[in-house]
Formats: structure tokens, sequence, C-alpha cells
């Protein structure tokens, strides 16, 4: 791709949670970026030939022994480097000054005072707002670094060198706390960097669609399509690039929301005239779910039985050599997949397990450079419907592990009728972009409740919204009291078997967003 050969932006991880979101940033200034080992040789950075280098915060003390650090000659390169929080306390230890605990530590928002206004500055007040999250500081600075900004308990909040193009601040400015955090990165990538924002979507787009090409050859490819922005938009780009020889397995599982197949059949049957086999496997996963309540051994069996399936309908279609896979940055960084990124520390990322090396398929992952807000605006360009693009996210096992206890059709039906309420008011009040993901939960308890002139004793149903920018952690949406009570009253009256109605008001963590 043209503008991530021309203009890289570097991003060495050293264990920050916000390393991931710098990223982010960067790419919404239009400029490529990757996350990298903390210890990337200089050799093999130069080999990159990136136009700038970002050292990442950390929850490390740089003074510790074992402290990640990175390649001391990464600052003899000639490519402007910005430290950010760890990353600049590294940058001045490493080249004279020392880094000790602070008099006072700095969490949250604090007042801070610019004191040059110029080159990483260039447009920002005197006096700005900025998220500290730090108990170390800069404490004897080296000659040769100039203090640039401080707060009422950190003298140096920001530090440029003498003669080198090198940068640093205490402070976090991709997080939104900081307001002017944008202005300032904008100004390292532009004014310090040299990029013009040559990295967007529609040239993206093109380039994907020509290496796709190149690749596939004559060939056909499968992708998997669970209805999902990801796997959605995976299948779009192929179609796009390839036409009819994509051959795109959606598996019925039961599981699924309401009008979820009819959606999809509509979108990539209908729109895209794409060669779409719905598989109905309803009765097969339903009866190896029969009387299993282990939140754990429901998403086993589910992984198993799809794995069985998908590859039962994979080998009627002929002449495939590709399997395609909606995976996501955050996922090949998460997993340790990318060859220079960090180390694996979260998860695997292969969504269909060993099924490509199993199948004899070649693996194909079109989205893998992009993150999930890039994904979205991608289907857009794609032409897939809005709806879609911004739907919530699903869980791979489905409605399984929002049907707390045994899985059956009876009590599925229940909660795919008050789920689908759940989602119909809060697009009708405005609240679904609001949140970043809501659904409903049957609970395993029934409780006394009264209709007319009868006694009942039925099933509990909760509520779950969040909002979240990164899904990691996230907090309980404020929903109205008047949109809670109308949803209440429609599940209450409309779904049979349900006679009382909660909400779940749990931040993540100690909660995490599903139930199961």
């Amino acid at each position: 791709m043209a503008s991530a050969e021309t203009e890289r932006i570097l991003i060495l991880d050293f264990g920050s949670q916000y390393a991931q979101l710098i990223a982010r940033r960067v790419r919404e200034h239009h400029v490529f970026c990757q996350l990298v080992r903390h210890d990337l040789a200089a050799d093999r950075i130069r080999e990159l030939a990136p136009r700038g280098l970002i050292l990442s915060g950390g929850p490390a003390s740089v003074y510790q022994p074992g402290a990640p650090r990175c390649d001391p000659r990464i600052f003899d390169l000639g490519i402007p480097v910005l430290g950010i929080c760890y990353g600049m306390q590294l940058a001045c230890q490493l080249l004279g000054s020392t880094v000790k605990p602070g008099a006072s530590r700095e969490y949250g928002r604090a007042e801070c005072k610019i004191a040059q206004s110029d080159g990483l500055f260039t447009g920002v007040p005197e006096d700005i707002i900025v998220w500290m999250s730090h108990g170390d500081q800069v404490d004897v600075i080296d000659q040769n670094w100039i203090p640039l900004a401080s707060t009422a308990t950190c003298p140096v909040a920001a530090v440029k060198h003498r003669r080198r193009p090198l940068f640093g601040l205490q402070f976090h400015p991709e997080v939104s706390h900081t307001p002017c955090g944008s202005q300032i990165l904008r100004n390292f990538l532009y004014r310090i960097c040299g990029c013009t924002g040559q990295w967007k979507l529609s040239s993206f787009l093109e380039q994907t669609v020509v290496d796709l090409r190149r690749r596939i050859g004559p060939h056909r490819v499968i992708c998997g399509l669970s209805g999902g922005v990801d796997s959605s938009v995976c299948a779009a780009l192929l179609i796009r690039a390839i036409g009819p020889r994509v051959a795109c397995i959606f598996v019925d599982n039961g599981l699924l929301r309401k009008g979820e197949r009819e959606a999809v059949q509509n979108t990539f049957q209908g729109h895209f005239q794409a060669d779409l086999h719905v598989v109905d496997a309803r009765e097969r996963f339903l009866s190896a779910l029969a009387d299993v309540v282990d939140p754990q051994e429901k998403r086993r069996i589910i992984g198993h039985v799809f794995i069985d399936v998908f590859k039962d309908e994979a080998r009627r279609i002929e002449n495939v050599k590709f399997l395609a896979q909606g995976t996501l940055y955050p996922d090949v960084i998460e997993s340790g997949a990318a060859a220079d990124g960090p180390a694996a520390t979260i998860k695997t990322h292969h969504n269909v397990g060993g099924l490509p090396k199993e199948l004899g398929f070649e693996l194909v992952e079109p989205l893998k450079d992009l993150f999930k807000d890039e994904v979205r605006r991608l289907g857009l360009e794609l032409g897939l419907p809005e709806a879609l693009v911004w739907r919530h996210p699903f869980p791979g096992p489905g409605l399984a592990v929002r049907c707390l206890g045994p899985v059956t059709p009876a009590r599925l039906e229940i909660l795919r009728q008050a789920d689908a309420i759940v989602l119909e008011e809060l697009k009708q009040s405005g609240w679904y972009r609001k949140t970043a993901q809501a659904f409903a939960v049957l609970l395993p308890v029934q409780s006394v409740g009264v209709m007319g002139d009868g006694r009942t004793y039925e099933n509990v149903c909760a509520i779950r919204a969040v909002q979240t920018d990164d899904f990691m952690t996230a907090d309980w949406a404020h929903l109205p009291y008047d949109l809670l009570a109308k949803i209440s009253t429609r599940i209450i009256n409309q779904v049979k078997g349900v006679n009382r109605v909660v909400y779940d008001i749990s931040s993540k963590p100690p909660a995490t967003i599903e139930w199961e």
C-alpha cells in the first residue's frame, strides 16, 4: 500500500493500556501506523523507514531492574521520536537525565502551563487541561533537554532535545480527557515528522482490491459470514474484488437474533447477488446443547459443532484455494501474529480455529490492518446498509450465552422477542448509537407476579446496555427512566413468559459485558 510505505509511524509498545488508542488517534489524522515491540532493533526500524516513532506509556518504572527498554541506537537514526509518559522518562534517562518517584503522584486531570508554543505546541493555548497517570517523573533534567511545559506538581511535563528531533510528554495526548491532545499529535505528525495525510480508506480500498485480485487469481474463496460487521465487510470487499468467485457460508445455528438470517440473505443475495450458502443447522446445535448449563461447555460445544458444519459445507464447493476471515488489527496485535508486533498477551485470533490448514486452504485476511472504526467506514464505502455497519457486537455463541441455564427452543424464543424489543426501543429513542452494546438476558430465575386477577410465576429478564470505546473497560449506560419503563412494559405485556424486568448497572471491571 503506497501510503503505508511512504508515511509510516511506528509505536513502540511498552505495555500501555492506551497503546492501541495512540494508534487509532494517529490513524484519525490520516497517517498509517503500526504497533511494534518495544525492543525492536534500530536496524529493523531503519529498514521499515518510518517517518516517526512514538514510545508508549507503560506500567513499569524505568529505574527498576528488568524494566522494558528500547534499543538506544534509535535516537541516532535521525527519525523524530515522541515519548509519552513512560516513553518520555525512558528517552530522558537513556540520554542523561534522572527519573525518580515524584513527590506527589498525578492521576487524572491536571492544569498544565505551556512554556513554548511553537513546534509541538503550535496552536495550543498557554494553559491547558491534560490527563496524567504517573507516579515517577523526570527529576534532574540533562542540559541537552529543554523543558516545554509544567504542572503544579510536575516541573517537567514536556521536553524537547536541543539537537535531536526528540520530544516527550509526561501526560497522555491520546485520551479524550486531554482536549488539546489531538492538536499536539497532529503537530508531531505533520510539523515534525513531515507527514501529509495519505492514509485514506478510499486508497486502502483501491489498493486492497488490486492486491486481492493478484493473489487469488482464478481461484475461489470461502468467506465465513456471521452477519456481524467484520465478516460482512470482509465479504463485501471480496465481492468487490472477485465477484461471484466468493462463496459465503452463513450457518443458522438457531441462536441468532430476530430476523438475522433474513437480513443477511436480503443484503448479500439481494443487494450484492453473492453466492450465499445458508446452512440450516438449528436442530444440530440445539440437540448438542440439550441439558447443558455451564457457560464454557456451551462455548466449547458450539465451537466444535460450527467447525463440523462449516467443513461439511465447504467441501461441497469446488476450486477453493482460500479461506477469508474478518480479522482486525487489534486481533493481530493481541495474538502476537504481527511480524514486528508485541508478543501475544490476550488471545488467539483465528475465529475458525485450524480450518484453513485442515481443509488445505490459504488464509486471506483483508482487514488485518484496520481498527473497528475504520472497518465501519469501509463498510459504508462498500455500500453496506448503515443498520448493518453500526450494528452492536454479537457473541460468537449467540443467544446461548445470554440464555442463562438450559438452552431450549422455548427459552430462546422468549429471549429473542425480548431482545428485539430492547433494540427497537433504543433505535426509536436515538439511544442505539449512544450505546456500544445492548441486549436482553434471560435469567434462570422465576419470580411471583400478578397479571389481571391471577398469580404468575414466570421468568426474569435483565437488560444490559454499556458505553465504551475499546470494550476492555465499560460503564453501564445511564438510559432515561422513561425509556427503561417503556422497554419493561413492552416486554412484560408482549413476551409471554416474562413477568419481571431488571436493569444491570454493573461496570466492567469488575463485571463483564456479557453475562456468560
